[in-house]
């Protein structure tokens, strides 16, 4: 697919995507999958393979969670073991404004300015990931390993 056929969000992400030499096919699905069960579904993978990309805000700047579709992100925890303040969900707006995405769509990586990251270790009990491209209606593959250098993302615990 070329970059001309993808909607703008869509190709910034794959222009990202191959700058980082990612070679996984963007996958755009008939429906909307704003959801890991949604997108889990579509795919016909384990919903824990979808890698979520959940935008907080803490002390003062966003914090993006990669985490598995098959986890809740406990807040609490994670603040304490990152020894940062209180990490709350972003707003809409604010998630929009840290990464030019809306929420359901959110992908790991095309934001204007690099995000700070945390990868859900649990992620890496998948041998293939799938993550949104920008849009709800999109996903790609890649490996955990994958994951976390196009992050530069910090390998954590979530749940």
């Amino acid at each position: 697919m070329s970059a001309a056929e993808l909607h703008p969000r869509n190709a910034a992400v794959a222009e990202r995507l191959r700058e980082a030499g990612i070679d996984g096919e963007i996958v755009l699905l008939s429906d909307a999958a704003s959801t890991a069960a949604l997108a889990a579904a579509a795919l016909g993978v384990e919903v824990g393979a979808i890698a979520n990309s959940l935008v907080f805000w803490c002390d003062e700047r966003p914090l993006l969670v990669m985490t598995s579709g098959a986890h809740r992100v406990d807040t609490a925890a994670l603040a304490e073991r990152l020894g940062r303040g209180a990490i709350r969900r972003a707003k809409a707006e604010q998630v929009l404004e840290a990464t030019g995405q809306v929420i359901g769509g959110v992908a790991p990586t095309g934001h204007p300015v690099r995000i700070e990251t945390i990868v859900d270790e649990h992620l890496s009990t998948y041998p293939r990931l799938w993550a949104a491209v920008g849009t709800a209606h999109s996903v790609f593959p890649l490996t955990f390993e994958e994951l976390v250098r196009l992050t530069g993302g910090r390998v954590e615990r979530v749940d």
